[in-house]
């Protein structure tokens, strides 16, 4: 039983997604981090000063009541909060992964694309009295000796 697992942890396609993943988990990371510490403070500081992190509305008080200064004080108070700043930063790099992953597929297509080559040109047509296979360039038919317009 060993064996057979082994066998099938070494597959390709099983090396290949666990790589994709743990990639993916950092790209994630990477992602949020530019939203939260990057997008979204300048965006803040626009819109009069907002930590949009700090962003909630407090559906029921907690021990203490509000109004809560962050969204930390409301947690730790106990409050039942809606967290639509956090929501946001989720939205946003949500938005900015996707548009990655797209771009990365748009990439392969262009590559995939790239790498078929065009059909190749004929060279030979059919003679247009006898229908037999003769080469582009005959101005003669080969079976029946006709003329053929030359395609050059």
């Amino acid at each position: 039983m060993l064996q057979e697992f082994k066998e099938f942890a070494m597959r390709g396609n099983v090396v290949d997604m666990a790589v994709g993943i743990v990639i993916g988990g950092a790209f994630g990371k990477i992602i949020s981090s530019l939203v939260s510490d990057v997008i979204m403070p300048p965006i803040g500081l626009l819109m009069g000063g907002v930590d949009f992190t700090d962003l909630f509305v407090t559906l029921k008080d907690g021990a203490t009541a509000g109004p809560y200064a962050s969204l930390a004080a409301a947690n730790e108070s106990g409050a039942v909060t809606m967290n639509l700043g956090v929501f946001v930063n989720t939205v946003i790099s949500f938005i900015i992964v996707a548009l990655a992953i797209f771009m990365v597929i748009r990439g392969m297509n262009k590559l995939k694309r790239e790498e078929e080559a065009p059909p190749a040109e004929p060279t030979t047509k059919d003679c247009p009295q006898c229908q037999m296979t003769i080469p582009i360039k005959a101005t003669r038919c080969g079976h029946c000796t006709s003329e053929v317009k030359s395609a050059a």
